[in-house]
């Protein structure tokens, strides 16, 4: 799997602005002026499509097979995602 590239510029929102609005925000309703801006934002932006389908996919895994995960891993995943505390 290829490396996401956060550093790619772009009119705003940035690459890193979507994936902390992403971080931020999840689960919310898309329907906000800056969640309209991130969706612009991910149709023309692979490398976000790609991270964005990859926590709603994670999101949608855990619920459905209600995994346990490992502390370490737990840890390891908040940290990922910038959400350690």
């Amino acid at each position: 799997m290829s490396e996401i590239n956060l550093n790619i510029v772009h009119p705003l929102p940035t690459c890193k602005e979507v994936m902390n609005h992403i971080c931020d925000n999840l689960g919310e309703e898309l329907d906000s002026p800056k969640c309209i801006e991130i969706k612009n934002h991910l149709e023309n932006c692979d490398n976000c499509k790609h991270y964005f389908n990859s926590v709603e996919k994670t999101i949608e895994f855990y619920k459905k097979y209600n995994v346990e995960l490992p502390k370490d891993a737990h840890d390891r995943l908040l940290d990922l995602l910038g959400l350690k505390e």
